[in-house]
């Protein structure tokens, strides 16, 4: 079964916008598990846009799934890595001033730092995982830097699929071999929704975990938040 983990940060933009708690984030996140997630994934930015740090710390406690935290490497990351100690830790490449990922880590240019990185976050116990984008040699250099695993960037996949589904994944399922190949896990994440992830999920050998949020939220507010979980693991039956 490959596992779904629900990325919150649109719910905390939800509350952001007009103070207050609500909705609740951390309650959320419980129920997202509750109806069937198997994890929970967040990315507190710098400038707490959405998830606060304060949300991170209550969600250490409180959610009982794999707790993913995807972030920019600086040292304000390293620091919430080594006190939550979060079963995965994902990095990715993007600095503060950017509205959401947009691409994957080159690997090859910036292997000496993913490396110094990824050693430094293993000693936490959690997971490493690299955001990188659908190309073999950035895959390969993932391995080379020591990551327990990848996270595919699925935006270009998900903005060609209307046109053509099997040209769309075609580099991910090339990509998906290589991780394997080399020992690595294979994740996926950017732009999956209700319509594109079973295609994904049937095509791409090895899948192991799909993150998504601004998906699941749009689609809560037609399906409400239990039955939208539900068709999402349905679309990862394969």
């Amino acid at each position: 079964m490959i596992r779904f983990s629900v990325n919150i940060n649109k719910f905390a933009t939800l509350r952001n916008a007009r103070g207050g708690n609500n909705p609740d984030v951390i309650k959320a996140a419980i129920d997202c598990e509750r109806f069937g997630a198997q994890g929970i994934t967040v990315h507190p930015r710098p400038d707490e846009r959405h998830i606060r740090l304060s949300d991170v710390m209550q969600l250490k406690e409180a959610i009982s799934t794999e707790f993913n935290i995807e972030g920019y490497p600086d040292e304000r990351y390293l620091k919430i890595i080594r006190e939550v100690k979060p079963a995965q830790a994902t990095l990715v490449p993007d600095g503060p001033d950017v509205l959401t990922s947009n691409a994957g880590w080159d690997t090859i240019r910036n292997q000496a730092f993913l490396k110094g990185i990824i050693s430094e976050l293993k000693m936490t116990g959690a997971r490493v995982s690299i955001f990188v984008d659908a190309q073999p040699q950035m895959v390969e250099g993932a391995a080379q830097a020591g990551a327990d695993c990848i996270e595919l960037y699925t935006e270009p996949y998900a903005r060609e699929f209307h046109v053509s589904p099997e040209i769309a994944v075609k580099p991910y399922i090339e990509s998906a071999k290589v991780a394997h190949s080399l020992g690595l896990g294979v994740n996926a994440g950017h732009d999956l929704d209700m319509q594109n992830l079973h295609f994904f999920a049937k095509s791409v050998p090895h899948l192991s975990e799909v993150s998504i949020g601004h998906a699941v939220v749009c689609d809560a507010l037609y399906f409400g938040l239990e039955n939208t979980i539900q068709l999402y693991l349905q679309k990862l039956k394969v």
